[in-house]
């Protein structure tokens, strides 16, 4: 029992790293048009947040200061998400170095990182609407499956 018990750990930290990896496994079953989508989620949840933020300074109760605290957390979360499915997965698998438009499209994706980034050390709406725009110019690399 103990033998089995010891195996059974060794093999789900063993298997741990195969599945935070899976998406660098070339299965196949991604919708790339859904991860743009997603990514253009993230950015109105960015746009949420910077305006609530705006809104939620002028409190100076405790509860204000942790909504204040959560919006911005989340705010950098979402940005972050957006820069991750970017380079963990549209980089690494998406953009190669054998597409006619290689060097176009390897900057339109660095734009939405750096737009990214931004509106995580920022809250100005103007830096989400290029983000935004950013995203939608990546997506028209990906449309929908149906449109392929």
């Amino acid at each position: 029992m103990k033998k089995t018990l010891s195996l059974l750990v060794v093999f789900l930290f063993a298997g741990t790293s195969l599945l935070w990896s899976h998406c660098q496994v070339p299965c196949g079953i991604y919708d790339d048009h859904a991860r743009v989508v997603a990514m253009l989620e993230d950015a109105k949840t960015v746009r949420k947040a910077a305006l609530s933020l705006e809104k939620t300074v002028k409190g100076t109760d405790v509860q204000s200061t942790n909504q204040l605290v959560r919006w911005v957390m989340n705010k950098e979360s979402h940005a972050q998400a957006i820069i991750s499915s970017i380079s963990d997965y549209f980089l690494t698998q998406r953009v190669k170095v054998i597409q006619r438009d290689y060097v176009q499209r390897l900057m339109d994706h660095h734009a939405v990182i750096l737009l990214a980034m931004k509106a995580k050390q920022t809250s100005d709406l103007s830096v989400v609407d290029q983000l935004e725009k950013a995203i939608a110019k990546v997506g028209t690399y990906y449309p929908p499956a149906a449109s392929k």
